[in-house]
């Protein structure tokens, strides 16, 4: 049974007019998945067993797919790559972006270059076990995504937050779990009554004594592989050598950037579901080498944090406090005003005036390494969401807009619009009221490739200064705008309330230093991963010392386009009569 919300493609007409049946859009509160399953239910048989050797693979069968293939040699690149840290490279040298887009059905294949379905992530052969979190799961859809010779076979591991006995969500997962013997179903406590397990992330244990971590902004529904999505992925990560009992541990945690500090926050995030949940992929994890990985982990976990009693170098901070620490550690320019871009799939309740956003987030993404200093410019803040004629022109149509939130209905909806008004820009960017293609104001535009595929992804970057031409850092995450995802204000004790489980990275350029600090530079990749390559000469008459580029996949054109005073917000819950590209109206988010 596919899971809640799947659109069966019926429709219903009504005066000429054709709708969304109410029974074709998801309840669930902020995902939603959108399109008939493109494959067969049941079409595999759980008892089978495993009837040939994988380790090596078959020579008999094409085992990979070539994207794998592509992504193997990728990773090996990225793994030769990070082993040169603390080695001056004598030569100029370009880093794909570590942040992936997924690859969107629909799109032109120039528009799909170097990027990632779930079937390449799932899709080896030599995946043993697989640990999978997410908000929303259709299990049949997720099986179907590995190699047909062991998906009977491979130990997979559904963690989700859909605890109450009449949520669907739940009786969907459990219902086909019971119907496969190597599926097993692990509900996050959930403490919070406004909390969502809202991580998205896939941990795969290998045949082959390798391990990665990969962190999404899709859930398991098909739908949500018909939008614009990111990934993340760790390289292979071999198992490391015997430790000496013997060795004297430090009271204080590695570096931020490290793997080896990304290893203690990864396994920190998950002790806090339980020894009970997650305690045997905590104790195989800890048998794993991360050094290879360059990337800050950035999460959320459910409960209250104590600021005043917490030592952020002592042990893993969650939530906004948590981010602030990563920010803290990263070098920028200060003469410059940077440009902080936040682009999300939902905009929560904020609170009734606009003091959370700023004293709390955007303060946050506001810190840096250089202390903050009276005079120095501030960032400027944009916002990217869709509108509703960048929904109504998507390639799944207002199927996508039940994914994407922000209500703009009440009054106290409206009064938070007011002081989100100024940030916002368009997704797309491109509709009737914005410069034609043959527009002179067109002519510098970099295009990403995405304005069709509807935004789901959750990116939020710093650029050094207006142009956008260089980036500061790069953070995804399953995090929307809310304070249930990144926590409250402190309270008056000192504490920080968090509700929603949530996961995501951060990337800088320092990252990629090679031993010299300001050696790499960090700039956006539009259609591709791989940023342009500096040249020997550009190297040598550089004053800053750059010799090093790290591309980061950009998911919108640059530059931005504002709103305009009477542009609004996409709002799913407002009914919209103006037909999409398929001639179907909107009735409303949850209207029956």
């Amino acid at each position: 049974m596919a899971a809640e919300g799947s659109v069966k493609r019926r429709r219903l007409s009504l005066s000429g007019e054709v709708y969304l049946k109410p029974d074709e859009i998801s309840t669930a509160p902020y995902d939603h998945l959108d399109a008939a399953t493109p494959y067969e239910e049941n079409s595999y048989n759980a008892n089978k067993v495993l009837t040939r050797p994988i380790s090596p693979p078959s020579t008999k069968r094409k085992h990979l797919s070539d994207a794998v293939e592509i992504e193997h040699a990728r990773r090996n690149i990225i793994n030769s790559q990070a082993a040169n840290d603390g080695r001056k490279v004598s030569g100029p040298r370009s880093i794909p972006s570590s942040i992936q887009l997924s690859h969107v059905e629909g799109l032109s294949s120039a528009n799909n270059v170097d990027t990632v379905s779930l079937r390449d992530i799932l899709g080896d052969p030599l995946i043993k076990e697989c640990w999978v979190f997410n908000y929303l799961f259709d299990v049949n859809f997720l099986m179907s995504q590995f190699d047909e010779d062991v998906r009977d076979s491979v130990r997979v591991k559904i963690v989700h937050g859909s605890w109450k006995n009449e949520d669907s969500n739940k009786l969907h997962i459990d219902e086909a779990a019971t119907q496969l013997m190597n599926v097993q179903v692990i509900t996050a406590y959930m403490p919070e009554a406004y909390g969502t397990h809202h991580s998205k992330m896939v941990i795969l244990i290998r045949h082959d004594d390798q391990a990665q971590v990969n962190i999404l902004t899709a859930n398991m529904v098909p739908g949500d592989w018909r939008m614009c999505q990111a990934v993340w992925r760790s390289p292979l990560l071999p198992l490391q050598g015997r430790i000496d009992p013997n060795t004297t541990t430090s009271t204080s945690l590695p570096t931020i950037g490290t793997g080896s500090r990304f290893k203690h926050d990864l396994l920190a995030y998950l002790r806090s579901y339980g020894q009970a949940k997650l305690g045997a992929l905590t104790a195989q994890l800890k048998q794993y080498d991360f050094n290879t990985i360059r990337a800050a982990l950035v999460a959320s976990t459910p409960g209250k944090q104590n600021l005043r009693s917490t030592d952020p170098d002592k042990e893993s901070v969650w939530g906004w406090p948590g981010l602030k620490s990563i920010l803290k550690c990263i070098p920028s320019d200060s003469a410059k005003r940077p440009a902080i871009v936040i682009q999300v799939s939902s905009v929560a309740s904020l609170g009734g005036g606009d003091k959370w956003l700023t004293t709390t987030l955007l303060d946050t993404l506001a810190t840096g390494r250089e202390p903050k200093v009276h005079g120095k410019p501030k960032p400027q803040f944009s916002l990217i969401f869709p509108t509703a004629d960048e929904i109504r022109r998507s390639l799944n149509g207002y199927g996508s807009g039940a994914s994407i939130h922000m209500k703009t209905q009440s009054a106290a909806q409206v009064k938070q619009l007011d002081y989100l008004r100024p940030m916002l820009c368009h997704w797309a960017g491109d509709g009737a009221t914005q410069p034609t293609a043959s527009s002179s104001l067109t002519a510098g535009i970099r295009e990403a490739g995405r304005r069709r595929a509807a935004p789901h992804i959750k990116t939020y970057i710093r650029f050094s200064d207006n142009s956008m031409t260089k980036i500061d850092w790069a953070m995804v995450t399953s995090a929307n705008l809310s304070t249930q995802a990144w926590g409250a204000a402190t309270n008056p004790a000192g504490e920080v309330r968090i509700c929603s489980y949530e996961i995501g990275v951060v990337v800088w350029p320092a990252l990629w230093d090679d031993g010299v600090e300001g050696s790499a530079e960090m700039v956006p990749v539009f259609k591709k991963d791989l940023p342009d390559e500096l040249q020997t000469d550009e190297c040598d008459t550089r004053e800053d010392g750059v010799k090093t580029r790290v591309g980061v996949r950009m998911p919108y054109d640059l530059p931005l386009v504002p709103y305009r005073d009477d542009e609004m917000p996409w709002c799913a819950t407002a009914p919209d009569s103006e037909p999409d590209w398929m001639g179907r109206v909107w009735p409303g988010f949850g209207m029956h």
